[in-house]
């Protein structure tokens, strides 16, 4: 099951044990790399392209659920969407 990445307004949330910052995040990703060799052969990337990525599972490290992540607001999240409102 595709979990939806959080945004600027939110964040996961660990709904069986409340864990806020810890995550084990599995993703598949299509990219596509500049890598610069340098003359003893050791590769550099230095420019990497994300073409796709999608996030295959979350599992909390607290407490290894793994279907019990969801999506919730951040503190002040929508304070900061007013100030940025008003400037812009």
């Amino acid at each position: 099951m595709a979990v939806p990445l959080p945004s600027e307004g939110t964040r996961w949330r660990c709904t069986l044990c409340g864990n806020l910052t810890r995550f084990d995040v599995t993703r598949s990703s299509r990219v596509v790399e500049f890598v610069h060799l340098d003359l003893a052969g050791d590769p550099t990337v230095e420019e990497r392209e994300v073409l796709s990525e999608t996030v295959e599972s979350v599992r909390c490290r607290w407490c290894d659920a793994v279907d019990q992540i969801e999506l919730v607001d951040r503190p002040g999240a929508e304070a900061e969407a007013a100030e940025q409102a008003k400037r812009g």
